[in-house]
């Protein structure tokens, strides 16, 4: 029952999305736009702007859990 619980809100969520191809129109006009050429020159930008962007948190969080843990070992009581 307690499986359930989790189960069926997640059932739920998964079967109910509708899936969105959100792009500013910017960056659609820029990738669309120009020669073969200069378009992936463009759109390689723009995928390393979005892995920049996908790795920030992760590296922030990374960075805070490390220092957590450093300091949760300094302040622990050695037994």
């Amino acid at each position: 029952m307690k499986k359930l619980k989790y189960i069926l809100p997640l059932l739920f969520i998964l079967t109910t999305t509708t899936p969105s191809f959100s792009q500013c129109s910017m960056c659609k006009a820029i990738a669309d736009s120009g020669s073969k050429d200069e378009a992936t020159r463009v759109g390689r930008g723009l995928n390393n702007g979005i892995l920049y962007l996908l790795a920030m948190p992760y590296i922030i969080g990374g960075v805070a859990f490390f220092i957590w843990r450093k300091n949760r070992r300094k302040n622990s009581p050695t037994t």
